[in-house]
């Protein structure tokens, strides 16, 4: 039976090029944000964190309290609509001075984080690539930062240093890049026998030309995981740590300086101790939650 061509239309197949891409190809980079976006708590957390980086950076402004202004008048006031965390026993605006804590909770934070990350990847990196004796020796300096007990090395450096920032900076980041070095170095020690770095070394291309431009750079995905995790414990640690008394003292402030004034005045007015409490806590879990997102949509393994 004979058939015409003008009897059959053919339909969504405009495209008659046999070799097209019907889907666009996209980035490693491009197709984890895909799957991160899919992901409504790592991307609930992430809004959450935006906002709480706003309230950190606008908040003393937005109130227009200053957190150092003192009036006995104004001494223990509960939440209202001229002080919206109430004041403390100074008559201090409390969401400004929460705001500002949660700044320098925060800049502590995000300074050890990158010192840890630079510090550990260039350590772990050429730890890794030279191998032998220099492997060898540069892990037993690792071994031994981490065999000193860290409460131990705190003390004596904010001993040394005072209880300043910058002497909080130096105690928590002393031993703190040690995990991550080990963990570039276990993945240097797979890629620099790949291809490529072979290709690398045989154009003459120098050791640190091969470490910062083929073999850092594979690293990326655990340094960012690295970096969403470690950013709520260095916040948790700064926070205990003041609130022990052996970081930041008043006048400074942060959050765990507010959290142990509030502790003593918990009994008569706890809404000093609850707001920068559920501050610090929304801080902290929002970071944990976004870094197992991106732990998710991170691993290659997960790709659909």
């Amino acid at each position: 039976m004979e058939t015409k061509d003008q009897r059959f239309t053919i339909v969504g197949c405009e495209n008659t090029d046999k070799e097209a891409i019907v889907r666009p190809t996209i980035t490693y980079a491009q197709d984890a944000w895909r799957r991160l976006r899919k992901n409504p708590i790592a991307m609930g957390s992430l809004v959450v964190l935006i906002l709480l980086a706003v309230m950190a950076i606008f908040g003393p402004t937005l109130c227009g309290q200053d957190f150092t202004a003192q009036s006995i008048l104004n001494k223990n006031k509960l939440p209202s609509a001229e002080h919206w965390f109430g004041t403390d026993s100074l008559g201090r605006d409390l969401f400004a001075r929460t705001c500002i804590g949660a700044r320098v909770s925060l800049l502590v934070a995000l300074c050890c984080t990158l010192v840890q990350i630079v510090v550990g990847s260039i350590y772990g990196g050429v730890m890794a690539y030279f191998g032998g004796k220099v492997d060898a020796f540069m892990m037993r300096v690792i071994e031994v930062l981490m065999s000193l007990p860290y409460l131990l090395v705190v003390l004596i450096v904010m001993l040394v240093l005072g209880n300043s920032i910058f002497g909080l900076l130096v105690a928590l980041c002393v031993t703190s890049w040690c995990n991550t070095a080990r963990a570039v170095r276990g993945v240097v020690l797979q890629l620099k026998s790949s291809e490529y770095v072979m290709a690398a070394r045989t154009l003459g291309a120098s050791p640190a030309r091969i470490i910062r431009k083929h073999l850092l750079p594979n690293t990326l995905s655990i340094l960012i995981l690295n970096t969403a995790t470690s950013i709520p414990n260095y916040i948790f640690q700064e926070s205990t740590l003041s609130f022990l008394g052996m970081g930041l003292q008043p006048p400074d402030t942060s959050l765990g300086v507010l959290i142990s004034l509030g502790q003593a005045a918990m009994e008569f007015y706890p809404t000093q101790l609850v707001f920068p409490a559920l501050v610090l806590v929304s801080i902290v879990l929002s970071f944990n939650l976004l870094g197992d997102g991106l732990r998710d949509a991170l691993d290659p393994k997960l790709r659909k």
